[in-house]
């Protein structure tokens, strides 16, 4: 038996050597492609029909790339979100797919805390004004003094609500789904709607999955409810954010700051006004670099291909 499969995901490529000889030992046929972030409809639709799977990024798995794919069998993503991957699609043609959750829990949860603590403590900018030869000692804050709100309490949301009830901080959380209660009980975090721990907390952090309803769920409205003082971190996907609304608020006053790892287009445009703006702290999609988590990562994805593409 022998596949051709479309290894596209951009951590695994710069070290698709090291695990060659094991997928054409399994009679695999390696495909691969330029990719920068991620690939685009258009470039799917041009080799989907040869394919029977994939170890994947986010790539654009349309509808329309999945009805062109006459033998693709399985989606291994690498990774956890797939909301890049349209399932009611995948499913209706029997194409499996497959993700690696947990796998980046600690990296992304260290990562929201890191912009807690820069903001908190103005760290950044007084890096920035003592290279400029400034002398400068701008007010900062104890986190047992303020409240983070998080929107999203899976996997990651825990874990960074453990992480910040460990420097005192009051916490709120939102999510449709109601944690545990050993959880609740083991942090003190308050659930809430939406709208009320955006007015409530200081720092918000966003851990939400990308899906229908969650698509720019913080927008105009949203952020006018917020607290001028308050820092939105965002950790999650980009298009959870309306970037738009956010440079707006950013820089009318109305939030102090934002610190941004996803964003709605990626990588980040040119002329993007969240560039010019100070108060944005922002990174390239790179909250879950961690070289032993890849290694994980690596081995499940080969693993859920070889499960897909055998049943």
């Amino acid at each position: 038996m022998s596949w051709r499969v479309l290894i596209s995901a951009p951590y695994m490529l710069p070290v698709l050597e090291e695990f060659r000889p094991r997928l054409e030992g399994e009679g695999i046929e390696i495909v691969t492609l330029p990719v920068r972030e991620r690939l685009r409809e258009e470039e799917l639709l041009a080799v989907i029909p040869g394919l029977d799977g994939a170890i994947c990024g986010d790539d654009q798995f349309t509808e329309r790339v999945l009805s062109s794919a006459t033998r693709l069998k399985v989606i291994s993503k690498w990774g956890t979100g797939i909301d890049s991957i349209d399932r009611t699609a995948a499913e209706r043609l029997g194409i499996r797919v497959f993700n690696t959750p947990g796998a980046f829990t600690d990296p992304v949860a260290d990562s929201v805390m890191g912009y807690v603590l820069s903001f908190a403590r103005r760290l950044p900018w007084m890096n920035r004004d003592i290279r400029a030869g400034l002398w400068t000692k701008p007010d900062s804050v104890a986190l047992r003094e303020r409240t983070l709100g998080i929107v999203g309490v899976g996997n990651i949301g825990q874990a960074v609500a453990r992480r910040a009830r460990a420097f005192g901080m009051k916490l709120y959380g939102n999510d449709p789904i109601t944690p545990p209660a050993a959880f609740l009980s083991e942090t003190g975090m308050r659930m809430m709607e939406l709208r009320a721990l955006l007015a409530e907390s200081d720092f918000i952090s966003l851990n939400c999955d990308l899906n229908p309803t969650s698509f720019h769920l913080i927008g105009r409205e949203e952020l006018a409810v917020t607290r001028r003082t308050a820092v939105l971190i965002n950790t999650a996907r980009g298009p959870i954010l309306d970037e738009q609304a956010l440079a707006i608020a950013l820089q009318e006053g109305r939030l102090a700051g934002a610190a941004l790892d996803v964003f709605e287009v990626e990588p980040l445009p040119a002329e993007s006004p969240l560039r010019a703006l100070d108060q944005c702290l922002m990174a390239p999609h790179n909250s879950n670099n961690d070289p032993s988590a890849r290694r994980r990562v690596h081995e499940a994805t080969i693993a859920n291909l070889l499960t897909g593409l055998r049943a």
